[in-house]
């Protein structure tokens, strides 16, 4: 803002050259400090709306956190709930087997050494058989979680890259929004000053 440097000159006769000089001073003093509290004002205002913005994008990035930390909790307790219920078949499978095996057992205990031998292999061949499956079945519900939790991971990362992204390009609109008001305001004074 440029500087009041001269009183008309009937204006100068009528307060005199000390009370001029006072005047020019006092309005000089005037336009300084009008300057400084606009930028004040206009830097406090910019900083408030850069603080909100991010608060929105560390809320955003959270509820994305808290939304795949959950998504992950549901996940293993569905693969926690069919691994027990699974593992709770099989114990039930293997109680029933082995007491046929120990009835069987007791019935044919004074029987000869290679019935025992024969019916032993039966039920070993058996339990090998229902633990392969039990393993099986495992194996597909792990590699079938990994897969939902290797997408999660993608959504989330694509997800992140998109706020952060987005942020960016409303920071910098803000930017160049002041910078244009700014430049705005000099030139409007400028142009009221020469007038």
């Amino acid at each position: 803002m440029a500087k009041l440097v001269t009183v008309e000159e009937p204006l100068r006769e009528k307060l005199g050259p000390k009370a001029s000089e006072s005047l020019i001073h006092l309005i000089n003093k005037s336009q300084e400090e009008q300057k400084h509290e606009m930028l004040e004002f206009v830097e406090e205002k910019f900083e408030r709306r850069l603080t909100e913005e991010i608060g929105k994008v560390n809320i955003s990035i959270a509820n994305l956190e808290n939304r795949f930390d959950h998504r992950l909790t549901t996940e293993s307790s569905k693969v926690n709930e069919r691994l027990t219920e699974e593992i709770g078949k099989v114990n039930e499978r293997m109680t029933e087997e082995i007491g046929k095996v120990n009835e069987r057992m007791t019935e044919e205990m004074g029987k000869v050494n290679e019935r025992m031998t024969e019916e032993m292999g039966k039920v070993n061949e058996r339990m090998t058989e229902e633990m392969g499956k039990v393993n099986e079945r495992m194996t597909e519900e792990m590699g079938k979680v990994n897969i939902t939790i290797a997408d999660v991971e993608k959504r989330l990362d694509n997800r992140i890259t998109e706020e952060v992204s987005r942020t960016r390009a409303d920071l910098i609109k803000w930017m160049f929004i002041f910078w244009i008001g700014q430049i705005g305001a000099m030139l409007g004074l400028l142009f009221a000053f020469f007038k």
